[in-house]
């Protein structure tokens, strides 16, 4: 099963000029959900990853899947206001202004193994802002997995120090 095929786009959402990746189209379909997992395991199934961190909010869902099979714990990165217990918290550029994720800090152990998971990578912000929460507690960084990148916006180029997989790539919007 190719799983491009199972993605489904909507033009002009957000906003006009952009074409939207819904992954729930992916989701939803039994098969083409178990491939998507199967397919990051098989990358990941040596790696010997502590922790698998996922971003707020479809990186949980792949995330959480990966943690399962790997054996990891799961570990959320969320927007600002929704994590309870002590916290860290890094700010990122976003077209318009600034956002920022937040972590427990707790959740990471120094010299953890932790791979970091989202649903799409666009242009390397917010992972990148998740990439520095997890060093800043000690984390060691195994790798960035996604489902789809958009690779027309060369986000690899911000994040070329960390080890990107990605399982569906957009060259054009």
């Amino acid at each position: 099963m190719e799983l491009i095929t199972t993605i489904r786009n909507v033009p002009d959402f957000p906003k006009k000029g952009i074409v939207f990746r819904d992954i729930t189209t992916l989701l939803k379909n039994k098969e083409a959900f178990h491939r998507f997992i199967e397919l990051m395991v098989e990358r990941y199934k040596n790696e010997r990853i502590d922790k698998v961190v996922g971003i707020e909010s479809r990186g949980f869902i792949g995330g959480a899947a990966l943690a399962y099979v790997l054996s990891a714990g799961f570990v959320p990165i969320r927007k600002p206001g929704k994590l309870p217990a002590d916290k860290i918290r890094q700010e990122y550029q976003l077209e318009y202004g600034t956002d920022a994720i937040e972590i427990h800090r707790d959740a990471i152990g120094k010299g953890e193994r932790v791979l970091l998971h989202d649903d799409l990578l666009a242009t390397g912000g917010t992972i990148l802002a998740a990439c520095k929460l997890v060093e800043q507690l000690g984390g060691t960084i195994v790798g960035l997995s996604f489902l789809i990148e958009l690779s027309f916006l060369q986000p690899r180029k911000r994040l070329s120090q960390y080890d990107i997989f990605s399982l569906i790539s957009y060259d054009s919007e």
